[in-house]
This record gives C-alpha cells, sequence and structure tokens, in this order.
C-alpha cells in the first residue's frame, strides 16, 4: 500500500507531497526546504522529483533535494524556460527565495505517463494559473497544484496567467477526475472531487466567485 507524506514548505505554505510505495518515493513540488525534505525521507529512495508547474514556492528547493538524492526531475516543458529563468529570485510577490532549478531531465507533456515502483501516473495539461500547470493523476488521487483548491481556484493575475484557460480548464478536469478522488492541493486542505463538484462554485455551471489567493 503507498505512504503519503506531507510537508509544508516556502514563505507561502505551499504543500510537498512524498508518495512511498515499497520504499521507493516520488517528491512533488518541494517548494524552497529541498535539504530538509532529504532529511525527512533518509530511510526512502527519492527516485524521482517532480513539479506541477514553474512558480518559485513550488520549485526553488528541487536543485538542494536534487543533489542530495540524485533523483530524476520533472517538469511541464510550458513552465520550464520561466522557471529556469526566475526561480530562486524575486518572484511575483517582491520576495527572493530558494535556488534556481538544475537541468530538467525530462520535460512533461499533456498525455505523459509514469510508474513509481507499482504506481501508475498521468500528466495532464492544466492551463490557467501558469501557462504549464499540470494535474498529476494517480490512481485514486490526485495532485492538483495551485489549479484548484477546497472551495476556490488558482489565481490568475501572476505573469503567464490566463482566467478564460483556466476555465477551460476546471471543466476539463471535470470530466477528468472522478468524484471518488483525492485530491491534493497546492495550498490549504486535501479535498475530494466529489466535495468540490458539490460545493466549489469555480465548478458550477454558471457560478464563480471571487479569483483564488495562491
Amino acid at each position: 500500500m503507498a505512504e503519503l507524506r506531507q510537508f509544508v514548505v516556502s514563505p507561502f505554505q505551499t504543500n510537498c507531497y512524498a508518495v512511498i510505495s515499497n520504499g521507493h518515493c516520488m517528491v512533488v513540488d518541494p517548494g524552497d526546504q529541498g535539504a530538509r525534505i532529504a532529511q525527512e525521507l533518509k530511510d526512502v529512495t527519492v527516485d524521482l522529483i517532480v513539479c506541477t508547474h514553474g512558480h518559485n514556492d513550488h520549485v526553488s528547493g528541487v536543485r538542494a533535494l536534487k543533489e542530495a538524492t540524485d533523483a530524476r526531475f520533472m517538469m511541464p516543458e510550458a513552465d520550464y524556460a520561466w522557471a529556469k529563468e526566475h526561480s530562486g529570485k524575486v518572484d511575483g510577490s517582491g520576495m527572493a527565495y530558494g535556488e534556481q532549478i538544475p537541468d530538467a531531465d525530462e520535460l512533461l507533456h499533456d498525455g505523459d505517463t509514469w510508474k513509481l515502483d507499482e504506481l501508475s501516473f498521468e500528466a495532464i495539461a492544466a492551463p490557467g494559473h501558469t501557462p504549464g500547470g499540470m494535474v498529476l493523476l494517480g490512481e485514486g488521487f490526485a495532485f492538483v497544484g495551485d489549479t484548484l483548491f477546497h472551495l476556490s481556484c488558482g489565481r490568475t493575475d501572476l505573469p503567464g496567467g490566463s482566467h478564460a484557460e483556466l476555465m477551460e480548464t476546471l471543466a476539463k478536469l471535470k470530466r477528468r477526475i472522478p468524484a471518488s478522488y483525492t485530491l491534493f492541493c497546492g495550498h490549504g486542505p486535501e479535498t475530494t472531487m466529489a466535495e468540490e463538484l458539490a460545493h466549489n462554485p469555480w465548478l458550477q455551471d454558471g457560478e464563480h466567485a471571487t479569483d483564488g489567493m495562491h
């Protein structure tokens, strides 16, 4: 059975997740604390580091984690050049933290699949919060990054954001993610697709709330 560990990182309380299967681990969005996460995961083999999008609060710890573990680093191609230039520098918040990302071992595209031990994953393109945002779809769960939150969604006022694209992405996720799935968000609490379909105003036809905040 898979194990999930969660760390809260970065100045913006970003959720970092470690999925573990038979001692093999995939880290999702290490924020700015790669060295700390490597220490926390010394009891397993970190094989993969995957980022849902290119913002500093999700990627600026990749270099330290990769150097400590020699894991493969994967992230969306559409966010890679921007993240390569801006990671570790002053970002949209006016803050600088973490380090520049290393070269990616693999750039992800819509529909790409991979395995961690016995677990299978698929990348679903989820532009809107950033041009290259992706949802990482597992078996019974999904890492949704800053695309979807409990009763909210990601902001679109940062460079590269698009409200229209985010609305199209949310409509696609309604079709792609089963109601029974658990959603692990980039900030805030986990939720379920059933909960969001029932109560998230951004997933209701013809209803919209104020824009998200992360």
